[in-house]
């Protein structure tokens, strides 16, 4: 819902790639630690007050020292300076390169300073953006309206208001688009595409994806600590299967550690499915008759649809495994409450991970780099490679995009074949719109833009 009232100085595309949005231009240093914008001129706030580089840095340095955005704040902790070179032109300077920088960019919105000095306010319930939509009302639970700013910058025809609905039943959802009532449902589900391609006034969007589907293996815990164990388990899972009987068929075989719409993917060989190499693998590291195992997840029918087909997949290779689901609240702070590696009790973690397409250091570093173990990262695995952690570091300090690829190419095939996860499959996004709408597009990441929302 942000992305229809605020916009940050860069944007992304239909395929998630960067664009410059608030910002007409933008240059980096060759050492990667500069960051120069020249501002678009003639943008106004919602509330009327100026879009200028005064602006710019007010919303920055709010991210910087808002305590309550520590966790939104990552790269904009490495900066030391922001200086407005003149009213539309800003340099950020940081004290060390990092390589997702630009995506922070993307996703750092630009606020009225207005409305970020009134300490009264309440930012997140009153947003005051440069958007083509303005905030008008959210009551929480049943809808969030925002309605056509005139004064918009890029002009162009868009309907007067959007009202977003939370419905989470999916007959309802499915009905409303059908009678007209909604003008597009995101998700659609599954279990109704046949029934809404039908319909001659709905239009079904399948959008590739980076939301990627894989179960996390603790690799310092025995056994999975061999990583002949961790190859078995993965020829002992079908993907295709996966993505066939969990996916309802939508969906591609996670073939990387990252999705294909991510920048630098490098496809892998897959871990196709091969009883016959995996009961050799499992024989190789002296678990011929199996192991008990366990795998952690949420209680959403669809994970758990998920664990029950690891289960089973699992049970070919003489891997009995119990199923524990757990509350999210309760499966976050048993998965990030470890301290070390050495307290945390998770075998397998039934997850998905979405990045940025144009971010892959945010689709790496907080997964594989050693840096990362919780509580301090998402690298959930424990998975600890020295040549990985190396490239990881020298990755994030060029600005080179020759040099980022390559040494891109060796992380994906280095973990890859080190296999700290299950590696299962990258969702396709499925959407459904009224055929009369138009401008309306979902991003790879799941994003809704309607800057150009319309009605023929």
């Amino acid at each position: 819902v942000q992305t229809a009232m605020l916009e940050g100085l860069l944007g992304s595309d239909e395929e998630g790639q960067i664009i410059p949005q608030l910002a007409e231009e933008y240059s980096v240093s060759d050492n990667a630690l500069e960051y120069t914008f020249k501002l678009r001129q003639g943008v106004t706030f919602h509330d009327g007050e100026p879009f200028n580089a005064e602006a710019v840095k007010t919303s920055f340095e709010r991210i910087m020292k808002d305590e309550s955005l520590r966790l939104n704040s990552r790269g904009f902790n490495l900066i030391t300076s922001i200086d407005v070179i003149d009213d539309y032109q800003i340099k950020v300077t940081l004290k060390e390169p990092y390589a997702g920088m630009l995506t922070r960019f993307v996703s750092a919105k630009i606020l009225s300073p207005k409305l970020i000095n009134d300490s009264s306010s309440d930012i997140a319930k009153t947003p005051v953006g440069t958007g083509p939509f303005k905030f008008v009302e959210w009551v929480q639970g049943d809808h969030l309206t925002v309605e056509r700013f005139d004064d918009y910058w890029k002009k162009a025809d868009r309907v007067k208001k959007i009202t977003y609905k939370p419905v989470p039943e999916n007959g309802s959802r499915v009905a409303m688009l059908k009678t007209g009532e909604a003008h597009v449902i995101y998700p659609a589900p599954v279990q109704n595409l046949k029934e809404l391609e039908s319909n001659s006034d709905v239009e079904i969007h399948k959008i590739p994806s980076t939301i990627a589907r894989y179960v996390s293996i603790n690799t310092m815990k025995e056994p999975y600590d061999d990583v002949r164990i961790r190859q078995a388990i993965n020829y002992a899972v079908n993907k295709e299967a996966f993505i066939s009987v969990v996916n309802s068929g939508y969906g591609l075989p996670l073939d990387s550690i990252i999705p294909s719409k991510t920048q630098f993917y490098s496809k892998q060989e897959t871990y196709d499915h091969n009883i016959e190499k995996a009961k050799e693998l499992m024989k190789e590291a002296g678990f011929e008759d199996g192991f008990k195992a366990e795998i952690w997840g949420n209680t959403n029918s669809d994970t758990l649809k998920g664990m029950q087909f690891i289960q089973q997949q699992l049970k070919e290779i003489g891997i009995t495994v119990e199923i524990k689901s757990m509350e999210e609240g309760t499966l976050s702070d048993e998965i990030y409450g470890a301290q070390t590696p050495e307290e945390a009790k998770v075998q397998m973690w039934y997850v998905s991970w979405s990045a940025y397409p144009s971010d892959t250091t945010n689709a790496t570093k907080p997964l594989f780099s050693s840096s990362s173990f919780p509580p301090d990262g998402a690298n959930t695995a424990y998975y600890k490679n020295d040549n990985v952690d190396k490239w990881i570091t020298e990755v994030n300090q060029t600005a080179d995009p020759d040099k980022q690829a390559e040494v891109y190419n060796n992380i994906q095939s280095t973990i890859y074949k080190d296999a700290p996860w299950i590696f299962l499959g990258v969702d396709e996004i499925l959407a459904g719109s009224r055929s009369n709408v138009e401008g309306v597009f979902i991003s790879p990441t799941g994003g809704i833009n309607v800057t150009d929302a319309n009605l023929k």
